[in-house]
Order: structure tokens, then C-alpha cells, then sequence
């Protein structure tokens, strides 16, 4: 089995985050409502300089965007950071940050999904530290007119403040049981860095996959990518999230994944849509196909308690 990457201590009341916007534009009102929701989990929060700029379907200048992102994150203060919204933009940061620096910075939580799937792979390649993929503190599942969704915010509070709770499929496609560290996120951002230095490799770990709004013949070519490269070489399981507006999509996953003789568990409610829970990407995960569940398991490694 693959070694666990550092997980990054849990939140406590009175931690300071950081709300940064790695991809898309922001909606002011929306960034306000979700900060307010984080404050009143009894955090102290703090919103990049840049979080609010826009520069055609990005939140700013790829300058700005990764100073936000590399501040928070060196910041010994600042106990995790947590991406406003996706939409496209992250994977430009990956030549600007300073890896350097941010090596020698504390492990620290950032919790994002969709587009952020490209920050999670970079920070998994170059500092070996677990990342959160679950709600954002702008998208309507936190930052909504009607509150937080309260599944979506009850399971991503839990993984923040250091409880993990199963998560149930719907269907099993390969039967069995494996424990191993996660990986993986969303489809299009994972086959996107094939052949640059965040390329992911599956060995030895269980890949979780998600996407939306992806023809079925989209995905079909992205998971061909990733198998014509070797990414799924050694894989130890597959966990599949949601496919919200991805038509029938389920023989494409079938015919795909099947074949590599690992469980393959279907139907959890990570990625998108309503409701989205929480997983970290890094940490170990079980998933039991008796029980149709993907189950999060706290490793934590002592630099990081």
C-alpha cells in the first residue's frame, strides 16, 4: 500500500483561516455570506487582497491569485485555507508559487473542490500534504441566500475540526474491500496535468473521480488518457462521486473501470451538486462494498499533531 500523505492538524475555535480565490470570479454578496458562516463556527477569518478582482473568467490576475494563495499558506497564523469558489484558473498558479517556501511552512488544511483538484495535486506531488475536497466558502452550499446546505455543511465542519464520517454509495460495480490512501478528484482537472510535473499516479491508492457537466464520450476519452498513461497502473480501488449533467454516463465508468479487477465502489455525493461531502484527499479511506461505503481514517503524522 502506498504511504499516506501528512495530514495537517484539525481546526480549533479562535483559529484564524484564510479565504483565498485560486480560479473563478467571485459574487461579493455570496464570499460575504459564506465568511459569515465561518465566523460563526467560531473561526477568525481573513479574505485574500485579491479575492474580489476579475480579469475576464478569472478572480483576478494569475500574479495576485498566487500571492493570495502563497501568503495564507506561509502564514503561520493562518490554520488552513480555504478556497472561495472553482470554476478554471487553479492550475495556471502551479509555475508561480514558491515551492520552496511553502515546503518549509507547517502543514496546513486547504479545503476546495472541483478546479481546486489541480492545488490538491500539486500540494500532494510537492509537499506531500493531505488537502480537503468538499464545499467552498462562496458556492451556494456554504455562501447560499438560504444558509449552508446543512448535510454539505455538517459533514465538511466534522473533516475540518478532525472527524471523519462514512460516506454511502448507491451502487457497487466490483465487489470487495480495500483500505488505502485517497487520491484523485475531479475527472477533468486529473487527466488536464497529464504529462506536466503534477501528473497523477494512482499506485497503491484509491482514486475518487467526479465531474460535471461532461458528454459521456468526454469522459470515456479523459479516463482512456489517464489509462493510456499509466495513471491507473496499480490502483487499489475506485470511488466514484457524482456526475451531475453527464448524461448516462454510468456504462462509459463501467466499461472503463471494470476491467482493472479493484472494488469499485458508485453513487457518493462528492464533487458537485447537492448535497457534497467531505473527503481528504491523502488520508487513508476504506472502501467496503458490503456496506457501500467509503470510510475516512485519521492518520495523522507527528510533525503535523
Amino acid at each position: 500500500m502506498a504511504e499516506p500523505l501528512r495530514m495537517p492538524p484539525p481546526l480549533l475555535q479562535g483559529d484564524t483561516v484564510a479565504v483565498v480565490a485560486p480560479s473563478g470570479p467571485l459574487d461579493p454578496e455570496s464570499l460575504a455570506r459564506g465568511v459569515r458562516v465561518l465566523t460563526d463556527l467560531g473561526l477568525r477569518v481573513v479574505v485574500g487582497k485579491h479575492a474580489l478582482e476579475r480579469e475576464r473568467y478569472l478572480a483576478g490576475a494569475d500574479a495576485g491569485r498566487a500571492a493570495d494563495l502563497q501568503e495564507a499558506w506561509c502564514d503561520p497564523s493562518v490554520a488552513a485555507v480555504i478556497c472561495a469558489r472553482g470554476g478554471y484558473g487553479a492550475s495556471r498558479l502551479l509555475g508561480l508559487l514558491d515551492w520552496e517556501s511553502m515546503a518549509e511552512a507547517a502543514p496546513k488544511t486547504l479545503l476546495g473542490s472541483s478546479d481546486v483538484t489541480a492545488l490538491h495535486q500539486a500540494l500532494a506531488v510537492r509537499l506531500g500534504v493531505a488537502g480537503c475536497f468538499g464545499p467552498m466558502a462562496a458556492n451556494d452550499l456554504v455562501g447560499g441566500e438560504d444558509g449552508p446546505e446543512p448535510l454539505s455543511f455538517e459533514h465538511m465542519t466534522a473533516a475540518l475540526f478532525g472527524e471523519q464520517k462514512p460516506i454511502a454509495g448507491d451502487q457497487v460495480l466490483v465487489p470487495g474491500r480495500v483500505e488505502a490512501p485517497l487520491t484523485g478528484g475531479n475527472l477533468s482537472l486529473l487527466a488536464a496535468l497529464c504529462g506536466t510535473a503534477f501528473a497523477p499516479r494512482f499506485e497503491g491508492r484509491i482514486v475518487l473521480l467526479e465531474d460535471i457537466h461532461e458528454a459521456p464520450y468526454r469522459v470515456d476519452r479523459m479516463l482512456t488518457q489517464l489509462l493510456e498513461t499509466g495513471a491507473f497502473d496499480g490502483v487499489a480501488g475506485i470511488a466514484l462521486g457524482s456526475w451531475v449533467g453527464c448524461g448516462d454516463v454510468a456504462p462509459v465508468l463501467a466499461d472503463r473501470l471494470i476491467p482493472l479487477g479493484v472494488p469499485v465502489l458508485a453513487g457518493l455525493p462528492v464533487g458537485h451538486g447537492s448535497p457534497q461531502l467531505t473527503v481528504w484527499l491523502g488520508g487513508l479511506g476504506v472502501i467496503d462494498t458490503q456496506s457501500c461505503s467509503l470510510t475516512g481514517l485519521f492518520h495523522r503524522s507527528e510533525e503535523a499533531v
